[in-house]
């Protein structure tokens, strides 16, 4: 003996699979049909996507693998001053860090207590040398001047 409840819940079923059967056939009957070669889609010699085959009496241009790149471009390696000039910003010598702004690019530099030769404090004038650290450059061997 099956409930009320139960009843209803085959007659959805029911329901459901009957419309997803004439759904079915609907879409049997609407499409356009042809199979693969309908599906089929090809790149042209300029990489644009076209509905017919690429021609084979076209010349094929040789490709140099060692000029094809993937990812970052390589980049030309441009002697960079290992030594640079700038003053001490701020340094905060109980917690051990501070910031040095370089001479002529002003671009900021965070130093740590353990990348200083001497002893610094704010507005000093200092060399250093750049070293990349985990949020970025940082600099290092640093000595007043």
């Amino acid at each position: 003996m099956a409930t009320f409840e139960k009843r209803e819940k085959e007659k959805k079923r029911q329901q459901r699979q009957e419309e997803k059967k004439r759904k079915k056939e609907e879409r049997k009957a609407n499409s356009a049909g042809g199979g693969l070669e309908n599906m089929m889609a090809y790149v042209d010699e300029f990489g644009r996507i076209s509905s017919t085959p690429p021609d084979p009496d076209k010349v094929r241009k040789p490709i140099d693998i060692s000029e094809i790149e993937i990812g970052v471009p390589r980049r030309e390696h441009v002697e960079e001053p290992s030594v640079r000039t700038g003053h001490v910003d701020f340094f905060d010598s109980t917690k051990g860090f501070g910031f040095i702004n370089e001479d002529g690019t002003h671009e900021r530099f965070f130093v740590h207590v353990t990348g200083l030769l001497d002893e610094v404090r704010d507005g000093n004038k200092v060399e250093f040398e750049l070293e990349r650290g985990p949020k970025g450059m940082n600099a290092v061997r640093v000595k007043k001047v």
